[in-house]
């Protein structure tokens, strides 16, 4: 027997979207719009249809015309940060659920979505304060995302989302920023430790763990036979392919899966400022190293012992704990001295630049 709808075609087209026929609501709305009809309601039936057809890079390009053809209407700008978010767009989707709440300051679906947004960009902080204005009650989901991000923020390290976030924002003017800005010389530090800790080594199986836009793979690249990259930012992967000195290049979070025995020399330059607690990362690149292999890295400088976050979300390491990590994990110190991987506000940040060994 022959289904029957409303002879409303919205309707008709939500009441497909509903039983899993997306497929057939997207081509009667696609049809609605091109004739004009259904305005906006159409629209925004046409992105959603589109989503759940798996067609998400068509979800967004109309969810963007609906929200440029409707600038002034929270909902527009609702729906075309929903498909900004569901493509990982994360700064695009920010900036688009932001505006739906100045637009409407009452619009809760937009207030969760940017408290998503916000957790998914590891800003935990940021996202509980989106969240705290909803009631778990009315809301599906929200009291696990509360403790997703109550749980982000007992983490001894920074949140992968986070690191990922910062950096595709910065890969664009990255190198400019870093070796003027801030006088970036941590590939520069460990090279010269290199020179004084494993002088005349070469043909090495090189692993650049935050690789970055590729500045310590050039630093290194005439002591590899193979330079392997690796970095949580799709951007910035991108931006170390065109410099080609890789062989090769992964996204991938430093403390999952390095592989085993695969390299002699695993380089970190200004990247364990992203990890308080070393113990898992330590554990990962003595497997990751053949024996005898090196571990060259930078840290910013802790007093005392221990680690400790600093005000821009970096964290420090003392020299007494990186000598215990070492040692925990079957490293001897090769070399370690004081340096300064970088300035900030025009003002040198003391670090270390450390050799280990693997034995």
């Amino acid at each position: 027997m022959q289904e029957s709808y409303d002879e409303n075609p919205l309707d008709t087209a939500a009441t497909l979207i509903e039983e899993g026929r997306a497929a057939e609501a997207a081509s009667l709305l696609t049809g609605l719009v091109s004739q004009t009809r259904g305005g906006l309601t159409a629209r925004l039936l046409l992105a959603r249809a589109l989503e759940a057809s798996d067609r998400l890079e068509e979800a967004l390009s109309s969810a963007d015309e609906t929200a440029k053809l409707y600038p002034d209407v929270a909902e527009a700008a609702l729906a075309h940060g929903a498909m900004l978010l569901a493509s990982e767009n994360l700064p695009d989707a920010i900036g688009e659920l932001q505006r739906a709440l100045r637009l409407d300051p009452e619009e809760a679906e937009a207030r969760y979505l940017l408290g998503c947004a916000w957790l998914e960009a590891g800003e935990a902080e940021k996202a509980l304060a989106a969240f705290a204005f909803l009631a778990p009650e009315e809301m599906p989901g929200l009291s696990e995302r509360i403790a997703q991000a109550e749980a982000m923020q007992a983490q001894q390290r920074s949140d992968a989302g986070y690191v990922r976030h910062l950096f595709d924002q910065f890969s664009t003017d990255y190198d400019q920023r870093m070796l003027g800005q801030l006088a970036y010389q941590a590939p520069q530090a460990l090279r010269e430790l290199a020179q004084l800790v494993m002088p005349g080594l070469t043909d090495l199986a090189i692993l650049d763990l935050g690789c970055g836009t590729g500045l310590s793979g050039a630093a290194f690249k005439d002591r590899a036979s193979h330079m392997t990259g690796l970095d949580l930012s799709p951007a910035m992967i991108e931006k170390a392919r065109a410099r080609g000195v890789y062989d090769d290049l992964m996204v991938s979070d430093i403390e999952s899966g390095l592989g085993e025995a695969a390299y002699d020399l695993v380089l970190a330059a200004d990247t364990l400022v992203y990890i308080g607690d070393l113990e898992t990362t330590f554990a990962a690149v003595a497997e990751a190293l053949r024996s005898e292999g090196y571990f060259l890295f930078t840290t910013e400088a802790k007093e005392g012992e221990g680690f400790e976050l600093g005000p821009k979300r970096r964290w420090r390491h003392s020299e007494a704990y990186l000598k215990e990590m070492a040692a925990r994990h079957g490293f001897s110190v090769a070399g370690l001295m004081q340096c300064v991987p970088r300035q900030e506000a025009h003002v040198p940040v003391p670090g270390f630049a450390v050799a280990l060994v693997r034995s």
